[in-house]
């Protein structure tokens, strides 16, 4: 097996607030190969944001490592922390805010190509400029390359945003809800314009959304990681995570996924669950921390056992005591209302 590019080893970040400290992430472990797409997905505050900034560099955890081609990026010598944080680069939200507007599009991509020396001049520099802005399909060039980010759209700006990511030659990219703020119509243009750069060039992503939907185009080759609270629950390709979600949280993301066939919308898996509310930080259910809004769970295990990530085959974990008492049993892992609670008991007692 070849190193992974990335791999996130326990990772934990805790914060000090005025309620006490919480832990934002809890114990994320997973590994990122070179060419591929990880998406990882779940709620607001599940913690995704906070796992690719730890992941980028930019906030150290509170425990846990992040290694970059086998080597832990805190443990690094100061040369290899530097081309650590040039091969990894990010796409953030907003392209409204991460664009100096005080700057011309020419001067944003020409900046990080001086720096690093990447261009010898600026003559250079407004060359290779151009062939980003050519990459992003953002031409002709002479049509941006000297305007300002307010005379451009929403989705020209997040374009001109992958185009500066894409400066200094990057091994990783890192795009949190990078299509989030853009209008619907130009989503899946600006997914196209990022898999070509996975395609063609063989970037690597570590891709935050909120949006299955979106993960179902953009990553279909790739791999999801479902985060609830600060914790991985499920882990895997996208189409058996998507096609046959196993845990309860997943399965309710999935059921949720917009169909353009309305047949296949009435014929979708619909799961009710117990309640809307997502946990407070401050004050985390006992257990699994997903129990108050499962509509499996079994009392006197899932409320007092909190379940760890298993393998499961194939590639595939999942952190649910009653999705393994099924399978241990035989079963597929999805029928879930005929798991007894001493089955659901003896699997979170081998598990704890």
């Amino acid at each position: 097996m070849p190193e992974p590019l990335m791999r996130l080893k326990n990772l934990t970040r805790n914060f000090k607030t005025r309620g006490g400290m919480i832990t934002a992430v809890e114990g994320v472990n997973f590994d990122l190969n070179k060419g591929d797409i990880l998406c990882l997905v779940g709620e607001s505050g599940s913690g995704k944001t906070t796992v690719a900034r730890m992941a980028a560099g930019l906030l150290k955890p509170s425990a846990g490592q992040v290694e970059f081609e086998g080597k832990d990026i805190y443990q690094m010598s100061k040369d290899e922390f530097k081309h650590y944080r040039q091969a990894v680069q990010i796409i953030h939200q907003d392209p409204y805010a991460s664009l100096n507007p005080i700057q011309t599009i020419g001067e944003i991509l020409r900046a990080p190509l001086l720096k690093h020396k990447i261009a010898k001049g600026r003559r250079e520099a407004t060359i290779k400029a151009g062939e980003l802005l050519e990459l992003v399909d953002l031409h002709p060039v002479e049509n941006f390359i000297d305007k300002y980010p307010h005379q451009l759209s929403g989705g020209q700006r997040q374009r001109v945003s992958v185009a500066r990511a894409m400066t200094l030659n990057p091994r990783l990219i890192i795009a949190d809800e990078s299509v989030s703020m853009v209008d619907v119509s130009i989503r899946v243009s600006l997914l196209n314009t990022m898999l070509k750069l996975r395609n063609e060039l063989g970037v690597t992503f570590l891709f935050i959304t909120h949006d299955l939907a979106v993960v179902k185009y953009f990553a279909w080759e790739g791999h999801v990681g479902v985060m609830y609270v600060g914790k991985l629950i499920e882990y895997g390709r996208t189409p058996q995570l998507i096609g046959r979600s196993l845990h309860p949280y997943t399965r309710a993301l999935a059921a949720a996924i917009p169909e353009a066939d309305p047949d296949l919308t009435r014929s979708k898996e619909k799961l009710q669950l117990r309640s809307l509310d997502i946990p407070n930080l401050n004050d985390l259910p006992s257990g699994c921390v997903f129990h108050p809004r499962c509509p499996y769970w079994q009392q006197g295990v899932c409320d007092t056992i909190s379940p760890p990530l298993v393998p499961v085959g194939g590639g595939r974990e999942v952190a649910c005591h009653v999705v393994l008492a099924d399978i241990k049993r035989g079963g597929t892992g999805r029928d879930l209302e005929s798991v007894t609670l001493e089955e659901a008991k003896i699997e979170a007692n081998a598990a704890d």
